[in-house]
């Protein structure tokens, strides 16, 4: 059974917020992110949750 697909505005909002990052750049971030793990996956359930991962570390690590 598959995991849902998360809501994208919400995932960037969150991600946005905990980092104070504009919206924009997360997103675009997030995007490009996801594109890249779901090219590379072979199972795709958890790419949502990978991708915000991935983008929420690098915008912490960015900070410090």
């Amino acid at each position: 059974m598959s995991q849902p697909e998360p809501n994208i505005e919400e995932v960037v909002k969150s991600i946005a917020e905990e980092t104070d990052t504009p919206p924009e750049t997360v997103s675009r971030m997030y995007t490009e992110t996801l594109a890249d793990y779901r090219h590379q996956a072979r199972v795709l359930d958890y790419v949502p949750l990978f991708a915000a991962k991935k983008v929420r570390n690098e915008l912490r690590h960015r900070k410090h």
